[in-house]
Order: structure tokens, then sequence, then C-alpha cells
């Protein structure tokens, strides 16, 4: 249960309709499997120590004894298991009859939480709320419609259960749950095969547990309920804040994953509305100790994009889109008709100049309304130089070269400044001169600098302050540098161009360059990532500090589990101290930032997006870094 890591476990096993004392086997066996995989949370369905497929023999007092005396064999085989356990049975109170889970932890019975959307059958729906039951006198247990099991160790473990038709309810009590804290649900269900029946689920899965930030836990029946009437798939699944991390139909084996509490907690504080709520909630207390979680969930490189590479082409068309739109409606209200966009051959300029080519042809105006401006200088390679003339010209751009040069080193003599003092005011001076003449330029054609500036070199401030920093309106500004190489990829993907299509992906192939030192031989030699870390890194420790609120050393774990052996430990924290150091002292940049739209959940604008102040310190990120370098000096690597 380190860094909020909670292992959870959906099982449905083969049962026999109305032999509660086989079935009762087959659920102690799937509590054992759970137990050996370090399982901390395990669900079942709904009335699975009879089956939901009883009808009448729920009635039946033989049927009723026989439930009870297989829960106390399945408490009596979780003695000494440190995991909760939801298993569901009949219950009868007086002459009601409630379909309910049993909660179950280490031998003890902590609840029994009734059905409460019973829809014509023989059920009572569990209107009453927070009472003791007592069952044949043999155990004592509270018998309550809102309680929520809490773990003793690990803040914000907690759990609350629905079953049935709980689940399609108008209102399904895992709403009134979430808002009463519980950040696991776990569905007990008793619905049977149809066509839809996976797909259905699937969709609520995700759009629940994204709107209750939390994660889900299913159990449905499975090939063992009754095929009088219905067919039963036995679908197990596992949902995170909009996402199945795990599902299973028709097996015999545990559907297991992980579920992160502390990304949920960290989801709902910036969301708000969670833990407001008054109501008459019971709260249940499990487990002992905060033991190690195996991680076996998967953790993709480039977050920001589908996991899945079938949707990757619709997620660039859509991000292209966003940005197109963005430009056209501010050319359109400040009535301009030129774009002027200063290319490098780099990726994000690269895009910048195709999205701009893209829009003045979508408000009406000639392609060469779109002007590319190439400034050659000092560190300027050939084969840049060559890639963004040839990229520009074949969307139909107007280009424009203009060297630099001699007016950097009237700039330099201006103010003092030695032509082979190779400094920062040295490469500063060129990022300038070209932010100047680019804004010129559109003043002058009636148009809009267009800048190509991207999110990731936003965040570590690999930009020059009031140079490439500045336009009068990014497209890039809400894309990172592996959304910015994914959307060049997919144009080049598409185009039947060939010029275009091999210009495009040799720009792909190009290092990473601000190209303001000069070079020898034509060789590219000033490579950013050698400077502040490779960018899917960086994009991937954006993604997990500031969107998930994780801490460098969780982070560092993460990046461990996607990388594999990509990167040494080492160089995993040197990257993110890096990082950590420049988010915070390059904060200035982002306060000041310009327009742009925003493509994600997440951006830096100043106005809508990540906000901190310029002189906050990093202090506390790198204390934990210091602590994890102290832990892998010692070799004790389980600290991550």
């Amino acid at each position: 249960m380190k860094d909020g890591f909670v292992k959870v476990a959906a099982a449905s096993p083969v049962i026999r309709v109305a032999d509660t004392e086989y079935n009762a086997e087959r659920i102690i066996e799937c509590i054992n499997d759970a137990d050996a995989q370090g399982v901390n949370v395990l669900v079942f369905p709904e009335l699975c120590i009879t089956g939901c497929s009883c009808r009448d023999l729920f009635t039946h007092d033989v049927l009723l004894a026989g439930a009870r005396n297989a829960l106390l064999r399945i408490l009596e085989a979780t003695v000494g298991t440190d995991m909760l356990v939801f298993v569901g049975l009949p219950i009868e109170v007086g002459s009601n009859l409630y379909s309910c889970a049993a909660a179950i932890c280490s031998g003890y019975l902590l609840g029994l939480v009734p059905r409460e959307n019973v829809n014509g059958t023989c059920f009572t729906s569990g209107g009453e709320n927070t009472r003791t039951l007592e069952l044949d006198g043999m155990f004592s247990s509270v018998f309550a419609r809102d309680v929520i099991f809490e773990h003793a160790k690990l803040h914000g473990l907690r759990v609350a259960v629905e079953l049935g038709d709980d689940l399609t309810a108008p209102v399904p009590p895992s709403v009134n749950h979430a808002l009463h804290g519980a950040t696991i649900i776990a569905r007990m269900a008793s619905f049977p095969e149809t066509l839809y029946s996976t797909a259905e689920t699937e969709s609520c899965l995700t759009s629940d547990s994204r709107r209750l930030a939390c994660g889900i836990v299913l159990a449905a029946p499975g090939r063992g309920e009754s095929s009088t009437d219905f067919v039963y798939s036995g679908l197990c699944a596992v949902s995170e804040n909009g996402v199945i991390l795990a599902e299973a139909e028709n097996s015999t084996n545990l559907t297991v994953t992980e579920l992160d509490i502390n990304a949920l907690i960290h989801v709902r504080r910036a969301r708000g509305g969670f833990e407001s709520h008054g109501g008459n909630f019971y709260s249940s207390v499990w487990g002992t100790e905060l033991h190690e979680t195996e991680l076996t969930r998967r953790y993709a490189k480039h977050p920001h994009l589908p996991v899945s590479e079938r949707d990757l082409p619709a997620y660039c068309e859509r991000q292209i889109e966003m940005q197109v739109a963005g430009l056209v409606k501010r050319m359109d209200y400040a009535k301009l008709d030129h774009c002027v966009v200063g290319i490098s051959g780099g990726v994000d300029s690269t895009l910048a100049v195709m999205i701009s080519a893209m829009a003045v042809r979508r408000l009406g105006l000639p392609s060469e309304n779109a002007v590319a401006v190439t400034m050659p200088c000092f560190g300027t390679s050939s084969r840049t130089k060559s890639n963004a003339v040839i990229v520009a010209e074949q969307w139909g751009c107007e280009v424009r070269v203009i060297d630099i040069g001699k007016s950097v080193y009237q700039h330099f003599d201006d103010i003092g400044h030695a032509h082979d003092d190779y400094s920062i005011a040295f490469e500063n001076s060129q990022a300038r001169m070209r932010t100047m003449i680019l804004m010129d330029i559109a003043n002058k054609v009636n148009g809009l600098n267009v800048g190509t500036e991207d999110l990731s070199e936003y965040i570590d401030g690999w930009c020059t302050y009031n140079g490439d920093h500045t336009s009068m309106y990014d497209v890039n500004i809400g894309v990172t540098k592996t959304q910015v190489r994914a959307a060049v990829a997919h144009i080049a993907s598409k185009t039947e161009n060939a010029a275009l299509k091999a210009a495009l992906y040799d720009v792909l192939d190009c290092p990473v360059s601000p190209e303001l030192l000069p070079i020898h031989d034509d060789i590219i030699e000033q490579k950013s990532e050698e400077a502040v870390g490779s960018y899917s890194l960086q994009d991937f420790f954006t993604y997990h500090v500031l969107i998930n609120g994780f801490s460098p050393r969780k982070t560092i774990r993460l990046a461990k589990t996607a990388y594999g052996d990509e990167f040494t430990d080492e160089e995993l924290v040197r990257w993110l101290r890096s990082w950590c150091t420049r988010l915070f002292t390059q904060q200035f940049k982002r306060s000041c930032l310009m327009d742009g739209p925003s493509v994600g959940t997440f951006s830096v604008s100043p106005r809508t997006g990540f906000q901190m102040p310029s002189d906050a310190e990093a202090a506390l990120f790198l204390k934990d870094l210091d602590e994890l370098e102290e832990s892998m000096l010692l070799g004790d690597l389980r600290e991550y």
C-alpha cells in the first residue's frame, strides 16, 4: 500500500445454484489465491454464496440456513488474512428478506449491507440504516445501508458497496458513498449476459468512476448460474477515474490490478465537493498494517497520448482541429489576413507553420498568406534550414529567408558584447532578434505572429524570455513535445506528397536544438535534451507530478515501471531534480504567457492553467529526491 497503491481483485467463481457448501469452497479458494497475490480488497458477485438465480428458493429456510453456515465457513477461512472481502448472500430479518453484501476481514464480519433497489423481487429494500443484527445467536453485525469500510492505516482507503440493480438506479448509492468519502466502490452485480452487456458495463464503469473520481471493482455472476432463461458471463472489471485497468470474462482466475488512492484524492482535492455532505453514515474500520504492493498495472511512457495506437489518428486530428480553430477565431476577430511563423526545421515550428497554412485556407485566403520566415544565424545547419523551407513550400506558404548574422553582430557592438563571447547574451540576442523581425513583418502584412513554443518548453523554461517565449498567439502552448511529435508524425503518415513526407520524417529524426551556438562541419552540436533531459521523460514528470500530484519519489517509481532499463536510477533522479528545479525557477516565464488554446485538461495559462508564485521554493521536492538518493546509496531500492 506504499504510495497509496491498493491491490484489488474481482472474482466470479463457477458455482452451483443453491449448493452453498460447494460455493463456499470455491469462494474460499478465490480468497486463498487473492491472499497469495497480496490482494487488499476482494469483490464477489451479488448472492454468490447461493447463486443469484435461485428465485423462489431464496425464501426457503433450508437455503437460508445453508447460506449462513457457508458464511461461517468463509469467515473462519479468512482468519489471519489482512484483506477486505465482500461476499453476497440472502439474510432474513424477521419476516423480511434482504440481499446483502457481507464485509469480512480476518475472521470478522464487519457489516451486512442490504441492497436498496429490489425491483419486484422477493427481497425487501434496505431502507433502514445502522442497526445491529444478531444471526441465530452465532454472531452479530452492523446491518446498515450506508456503511464505509475505512482502513486503519492508509488515509483515504475507504470502501463502500452497492448490489444488483443499485448499479443502474437513477441515483445509485455510489453517488452518496463517494460524496461521503468512499474512494473505492465494490459493485456486486447480478446482471445476465446480453449482446450489449459488456459494452454497456464498460461505458458505466468509465463514466461513473470519472464522475465520482473513484475506483470501481465489479464482479458479475458467471457460467455456474442457471441457464433457464439467461446465461451469465462472469464479467469482472476494475476502473479508476475513467480508465478500465483490468477486465476479464468467463475466466476462473482473479481479475487483479492496483488502484491509486493518492491519485484519486488528488483529483478530488482539485475538483472539490467531496466529503462535505451530512448524513448518518456508519464507519467500520479494517486492516492492521501497510503492506508493500507489487505493481502489475501498466504505466505508459507517453501518458499525454492515447494508450491504444488505434486511437492515435483520431486523437491527433482532434488536437490539430483545436489548434486551427483557435488561430482562425483569433485572426477573424482581429481582422488579420496573414500568419507569420518563424521556421527553424524543428518539430514545434514545423507543426505551427502547418497549422497556420490550414488556418488561412479555412479563412478562404491564399496559401501564401501564411508567411514562413527562416532566419539563419551562427548555429543553423543546412539540414534544418532545408527541412523548414521544404515543409513551408509544400504547404504553399510564402517563404522568406533573412540572415540575421549581420544584425546580431551590430547589436553585439551596440551593447559592447564580444563576438566570441558565447555566454547567455550571445544566445538570447539571436532569439530576441528573430522575435522582433517576426512581429515587425506581421505588422507590415496585417498579420499575426504565430508562436511555436510548446507546453513542455514552457514547463522547463527552455525558451528565451521575450524571444521565442513571446508571440501574438501561440498555437502550441497547450500541447506537450510528445503531442507535437505525434501530430507531425500523423500528418506525415497520411500525406501523399513525397517531398513533404520525407521532410517531415527528417524533422522528427533531428535532435531538438535551439541552434544558437556556432557549429562545425554543418553538424547539429547544441542538443536541448543533453541540457534538460529527454522530453519524453519530462512530459512523464509533468503528467505525474503536476497533473496527478505525485511526489518525486513516487514519480521515480512509476518511471522505472514505464521505462524499464532505458534510464538508470541515477539518470532518473538527475533529470527529475533538473525538472523540479527548472519548474520553480522558470515560473516567471509562465506568469506572462500569451493566449493560445488548451488542448488537454492541463495547461500553464496564467489565466486558467497551473499557477504558482514566481519565487516559490523547490526545497521540499528536492529534499524528497535527496532522501531517495540516500536510499539508493545504501542499496535499499525497495524505498521506491
